[in-house]
């Protein structure tokens, strides 16, 4: 595959059951309701702002129309993952980086209901493969916890290099944690993450 640099927006992306898209203003209620429903699963994994921190909670909407800005201004990439056209997580692109860098930090969650079904190594794949082929991107990382099984799984499944450990690197569940720092560049994917997803698959 050959880099063509440039975002779209708004992008959708699928290899089914799995697929990506933007998230709407209408998915406001069954968004919430995952949320609420998976609140515990998703604590111990997720960025909090500390107390110190003046960052206010955004509405649902405000969120939407901030994800929709940040894409069309090259910052961020934020996409719902569905499982058989039903919400099931989200994945986010940040920190991207152009100049000398052309880089970003991939983070996600899905449904702990849904966990163990490959949906998010599809979903990880897939934007991956965006990112790089389409974006132009040069370098993906993704940090994880140390005692994240599940995401770290899901690294592991795809070939994700790892780095090193960052010591107190976010603010979560009340405490700076360490993180695990994998990372991948586009010269090791040539043929795409999806395909290479599916041919281990077949593999195993």
């Amino acid at each position: 595959m050959t880099p063509r640099p440039g975002i779209r927006w708004p992008v959708e992306l699928s290899d089914p059951p799995v697929a990506l898209r933007p998230l709407r203003y209408r998915d406001g209620r069954a968004w919430t309701e995952l949320r609420q429903r998976n609140a515990e699963w998703l604590r111990r994994w997720e960025a909090t702002a500390p107390p110190s921190s003046a960052t206010s909670a955004m509405s649902f909407r405000q969120m939407v129309r901030m994800h929709g800005a940040q894409a069309r201004a090259h910052e961020a990439l934020s996409w719902a993952i569905t499982y058989d056209g039903r919400l099931a997580g989200q994945l986010n692109v940040s920190t991207i980086v152009w100049g000398s860098a052309q880089s970003a930090t991939i983070g996600y969650w899905v449904d702990g209901a849904l966990a163990g079904r490959g949906i998010m190594p599809t979903a990880l794949a897939l934007a991956t493969d965006y990112c790089f082929f389409t974006v132009g991107l040069h370098r993906l990382e993704v940090n994880i916890r140390p005692e994240n099984q599940a995401s770290l799984r899901v690294v592991e499944k795809l070939g994700f290099r790892e780095e090193g450990l960052r010591l107190r690197f976010l603010h979560i569940d009340g405490a700076w944690r360490d993180h695990r720092s994998f990372a991948m560049t586009v010269d090791e994917v040539p043929d795409g993450l999806v395909r290479r997803w599916h041919e281990s698959k077949r593999a195993t």
